[in-house]
């Protein structure tokens, strides 16, 4: 069995004790591998760490390199919160000076982090995004292409709002509370919630940013619902901004007449899912993010290859999850 082979047999294993199922997402053998003996250095750059996405992702991060450790050192760096864009660059700078061989980066910002992202890859450091794409026309700009390795949040968004219309009535309110406006990600799961309600001729009467906060997210909720008292649903960014519009509703005395929907999965969102204050959100699975991104950029280092042979997208899977499918 080749170096190469035994990685991904490894892969398979490592996968197996996050409880994650395989992915055929990274076919053929590498044309030049690893000198015996050599720990290729490895970054993890990532945003709001106290967050349970993060959280995920780095415990399965940490769980991979375990089993290749002979093979990749891995160093982890994130910032405290979500905006934040100005520790991340610093962080991304850090790794650069410590001669890293790829970087695999959460952004804080699909366009503020591209300066930085392009030292790196001048510097001859693959650099792989994760969860956040970086905007391309920036990239275009900066004459850079960065890989992304994660989910197509419009069409996980999508999923999420069809099974809200199917309760909804066409001229029904609903309002959008998104992530980071400036955020790629942000953006593509409000487009996929318009998708939706666009196609169930719903009206989308308000969009405001709840910067993927608890209390930013409850906040803006209880400003729609005031403006708005016709509203029949608010769907949210992320879990933790639907958890801050479940509260909201709950403190504006209309519990049960509006509905709320989130992203990501996270643990703290199933016992709303199961007594349904909150109706449906979006499985993007962190970890496998975080795991599929390290060995995307492994492969792409073992194999010698150039940042701009890289495949520009590497699809991840996503999973509607609803109180029947918890």
């Amino acid at each position: 069995m080749t170096r190469n082979m035994r990685r991904r047999a490894l892969l398979a294993s490592a996968l197996a004790a996050t409880g994650l199922p395989g992915l055929s997402l990274l076919a053929g053998n590498a044309r030049a591998e690893v000198l015996p003996g050599t720990t290729l250095k490895i970054a993890l750059v990532l945003k709001s760490m106290p967050d349970p996405f993060t959280v995920s992702m780095v415990d399965a991060a940490r769980n991979y390199q375990q089993h290749f450790a002979s093979q990749f050192s891995l160093t982890i760096r994130g910032t405290d919160k979500e905006t934040d864009t100005a520790a991340e660059i610093r962080m991304v700078d850090e790794m650069i000076s410590a001669k890293m061989n790829a970087i695999v980066i959460a952004p804080t910002d699909s366009k503020a982090l591209i300066p930085v992202v392009a030292r790196a890859i001048k510097a001859g450091i693959i650099t792989i995004a994760i969860d956040n794409p970086l905007d391309d026309a920036a990239q275009e700009a900066a004459g850079i292409s960065v890989p992304f390795v994660g989910p197509n949040n419009r069409n996980g968004a999508r999923q999420v709002g069809d099974y809200l219309a199917a309760r909804l009535k066409p001229g029904d309110q609903v309002g959008i509370i998104e992530g980071i406006s400036v955020s790629r990600n942000a953006q593509q799961r409000t487009a996929g919630s318009r998708d939706a309600m666009e196609a169930a001729k719903v009206q989308v009467v308000a969009v405001e940013a709840g910067n993927w906060d608890y209390g930013k997210g409850r906040d803006v909720a209880a400003k729609m619902l005031a403006e708005h008292p016709q509203l029949r649903a608010l769907l949210c960014g992320n879990d933790n901004m639907a958890m801050g519009a479940v509260d909201a509703i709950r403190d504006a005395g209309r519990d049960g007449s509006v509905y709320v929907t989130g992203y990501n999965a996270i643990d703290a969102i199933k016992p709303l899912l199961a007594d349904g204050r909150v109706l449906a959100t979006m499985n993007q699975f962190a970890d496998r993010q975080a795991v599929f991104g390290i060995d995307f950029a492994l492969k792409a280092v073992t194999e010698r290859r150039k940042q701009r042979e890289l495949s520009k997208v590497v699809e991840t899977p996503l999973q509607l999850v609803t109180a029947a499918k918890r």
